[in-house]
């Protein structure tokens, strides 16, 4: 299934929530998988509101505990407690994109980082709730409309600060934004961390069948327009073949490390797939040439990114069709640690980053734990 988020006023976090519950993601649902971390003193409620003559939906949070900060590994802890296990992998790596990015703008250690305005309970109600709501929607993938930015100031733990926030132009690297004359934040941190857990795509909805649309409303009210998001779900249409563009470039003055750069940095704003090869190039002259393969929405940024780190004067562009055989990716437990699996129609494969700190928690070897958590894939799927 696909979540197809049209932000037309912007994005917080409880506006995706509310709309994915407008959306059907059922509430009850939500609220176990919150709880199921440990966070006591707090109550989810959903309400329907009229705003500028459209229906929304639009949650709130009660707390008993006051705190809004605390140490993001405290959180980390919080949420990677959530079940089901998929809500829990999406929570942490939200987290984790928060508690980078925080650290990197604060020269702190991203697990001892103190986070002041996210380190309240909203944010793993906010977080958590997204989580689960996508997980019993069967959201697969998410499709992102263009971010609308604010101006202005806002304030902050660390005073006044512009609009966008720092952190949240960190997290939205490689998202398609467009600017706006909306006064205040538009955009928020959680909103923008949980696009990039998802990897969200900025590109026009492929063909899909069209299902329920859902809109949450923010707390702010605007003059001239809804303070809305809207969200439809939507089946996607397996065709097996699908148009992209390959991108490619000559390199005969770039460094090793450098090609490793770049490479990492294309796949970040949106690359499918991306590779190297050698090759001699005129008047013998031993070269690379950098291959990015991507969907034509995300070719523009892609291409930016080729011609900014490596200074290249031209970049040859391919429209081509690939065929996509079906997937789908599942997580499972080792020893307590949650590991993705992704499987095709031939054969199940544990996610490198997840296998490999796996390894590193539980003391095994990289292919002790790839072995275990495809024999826990191959389990779950007979049903045993």
């Amino acid at each position: 299934m696909i979540c197809w988020i049209n932000p037309f006023s912007g994005l917080a976090g409880d506006m995706l929530l509310a709309a994915l519950v407008d959306a059907g993601a059922p509430l009850d649902r939500i609220e176990e998988a919150i709880a199921s971390t440990g966070l006591t003193g707090w109550e989810l409620s959903a309400e329907r509101v009229t705003t500028h003559g459209l229906a929304a939906v639009r949650v709130r949070v009660e707390v008993t505990d006051a705190a809004t900060e605390r140490p993001a590994g405290e959180l980390l802890e919080m949420v990677s407690r959530a079940r089901p296990l998929p809500v829990a992998a999406l929570a942490v790596a939200a987290l984790t994109a928060i508690s980078t990015v925080e650290g990197r703008l604060h020269g702190a250690d991203p697990h001892e980082v103190h986070l002041h305005e996210l380190g309240g309970h909203d944010t793993v109600v906010d977080i958590v709730g997204i989580a689960a709501a996508l997980h019993h929607l069967g959201v697969t993938q998410v499709v992102c409309g263009p971010l609308p930015l604010g101006v202005g100031r806002t304030r902050s733990a660390h005073g006044l600060i512009p609009v966008p926030a720092p952190a949240t132009l960190e997290l939205l690297r490689g998202a398609v934004v467009t600017g706006t004359d909306i006064p205040g934040e538009t955009v928020t941190p959680t909103a923008a961390a949980v696009l990039s857990a998802v990897a969200a795509r900025y590109e026009p909805l492929p063909p899909a069948v069209l299902g329920r649309t859902g809109y949450g409303a923010g707390t702010r009210t605007l003059d001239d327009r809804p303070n809305v998001c809207a969200v439809t779900v939507a089946e996607d249409v397996p065709s097996g073949r699908e148009r992209v563009a390959l991108l490619e470039t000559n390199l005969d003055d770039v460094t090793g490390e450098t090609l490793a750069h770049v490479v990492r940095r294309v796949l970040e704003v949106g690359a499918l797939d991306a590779w190297v090869t050698p090759a001699v190039m005129k008047k013998g002259r031993p070269a690379h040439v950098l291959h990015c393969l991507c969907h034509p929405g995300s070719a523009d940024a892609v291409q930016e990114v080729i011609a900014a780190e490596t200074g290249t004067l031209g970049i040859r562009r391919s429209d081509i069709s690939r065929t996509v055989l079906p997937r789908h990716t599942e997580v499972v437990e080792v020893r307590g640690a949650a590991v993705r699996v992704k499987h095709g129609p031939y054969r199940a494969k544990a996610e490198h980053n997840d296998a490999a700190a796996a390894a590193a928690r539980l003391g095994l070897t990289l292919r002790e734990v790839a072995e275990s958590a495809a024999a826990a894939a191959s389990r779950e799927e007979d049903g045993s």
